[in-house]
């Protein structure tokens, strides 16, 4: 029968019927036929696995005292506590916490904030330099930063965004040539995601770092898909540190949709003034709700003290184990960072089928263009992330 949902990135004529998952559990999906282990962490964010005790009582606490109260005028303990907790998680002086429920949304406050920063001193600078082949979410800012037609292509590129390879020279060409319209650069740090599981250098960044400083730009780590150890660093931002980190996805484990835009003093302090025009005119109606507050609180407590790090560390060793010598002649390359394996093929036609012929195997997986890949859950065993292994080989036998 006709299915009343619009689904994602689909082409809803001609989808293929999706999996009805009925329970989830560790880095388990169930179908009503098959035990699947989740490969892709449900789009990168389930960092804890599936009914997580500790979070799911976390929610359920929360959800005992009051589920939601705006931030507008009022304020509450879950995000106190949060904000608390992120100040003195994160590196160096990001402290300011503006909090949103989405990655998306997260990513424009944080361009907004760029935009305002330099017209709050009375600077025009139009211009964002951002990276080829980025993804900064679907919503219209994040789209323009963005850079790939395959999510996009219905949309006219705008004046207004400068791309550039992820290469020093293009990069010291950029400043050269725009520094003085630059009001920021943002950047998915060392591992761009939708745009194809592309890894690049982290001499990019500190090069970037000076020249941001050099030219008063402002320096934004998208950290969505990339923070909470995904790159095998905790955040990016402990080894460059940018004026602007942006959060989401594994902020709360995956459990609620919540993000934040972490900003350093050097720009809170372009706002806080006694004139009422230079605050920032922002405010997502679920910014800083309590339930989801709770659960990030309690996903950064089991991040440290179940030592998430050691985890990452040995997901990679595996990973390489696995996957660091695997060739065929299909297979362009397969690259390694962190907890993310990504296999890129010549030719999309050769990942036809490999969703089901995954399925059948007891493996979720979405490949999507070239790219054949995982972000496994942290919490996984060596036996099933060896399993997700296995069947992409296979895939190739």
């Amino acid at each position: 029968e006709d299915q009343m949902i619009w689904y994602p990135y689909e082409q809803m004529k001609t989808m293929k019927e999706p999996y009805k998952i009925l329970d989830a559990e560790g880095v388990h999906l169930y179908t009503k036929d098959q035990k699947l282990i989740d490969s892709i962490s449900s789009w990168w964010c389930m960092i804890h696995g599936y009914k997580h005790p500790e979070l799911t009582a976390a929610i359920k606490e929360q959800a005992d005292r009051f589920c939601h109260v705006m931030l507008g005028g009022l304020t509450h303990e879950p995000v106190e506590k949060l904000s608390d907790k992120l100040q003195e998680f994160l590196p160096g002086d990001l402290d300011y916490c503006f909090f949103s429920d989405s990655g998306s949304v997260a990513v424009e406050v944080s361009l907004k904030m760029a935009l305002q920063y330099n017209t709050n001193q009375g600077r025009k600078r139009p211009l964002v330099l951002a990276l080829e082949h980025a993804y900064h979410g679907d919503t219209f800012k994040a789209m323009e930063v963005g850079d790939d037609e395959d999510y996009h292509f219905a949309f006219d590129k705008k004046e207004g965004v400068v791309h550039i390879p992820t290469e020093i020279p293009a990069l010291e060409e950029a400043f050269e040539l725009y520094h003085d319209r630059l009001n920021c650069f943002i950047v998915e740090p060392l591992l761009q995601g939708a745009g194809g599981m592309r890894m690049y250098d982290i001499s990019f960044l500190k090069r970037a770092r000076e020249l941001c400083d050099q030219y008063d730009v402002l320096l934004i780590f998208d950290e969505v898909a990339t923070g909470f150890g995904r790159t095998g660093n905790r955040f990016v931002a402990d080894l460059v540190l940018p004026d602007i980190l942006v959060l989401g996805k594994a902020l709360t484990g995956g459990y609620i949709g919540h993000a934040v835009t972490v900003a350093n003093h050097k720009v809170f302090d372009a706002f806080y003034s006694d004139d009422d025009r230079l605050a920032l005119m922002h405010g997502p109606t679920f910014m800083g709700n309590p339930l989801a507050c709770a659960v990030a609180l309690k996903g950064i407590e089991i991040f440290e003290h179940d030592d998430y790090m050691s985890k990452i560390r040995h997901i990679e060793q595996i990973s390489r184990q696995e996957m660091g010598n695997f060739s065929d002649p299909r297979i362009k390359e397969v690259r390694i960072m962190g907890g993310c394996t990504c296999v890129e093929v010549h030719n999309p036609k050769t990942l036809e089928g490999f969703q089901q012929f995954a399925y059948e195997r007891g493996v979720f997986c979405r490949p999507f263009l070239n790219y054949m890949y995982s972000m496994v859950p942290y919490v996984i065993s060596d036996g099933e992330l060896i399993q997700i292994f296995d069947v992409m080989k296979d895939w190739f036998h």
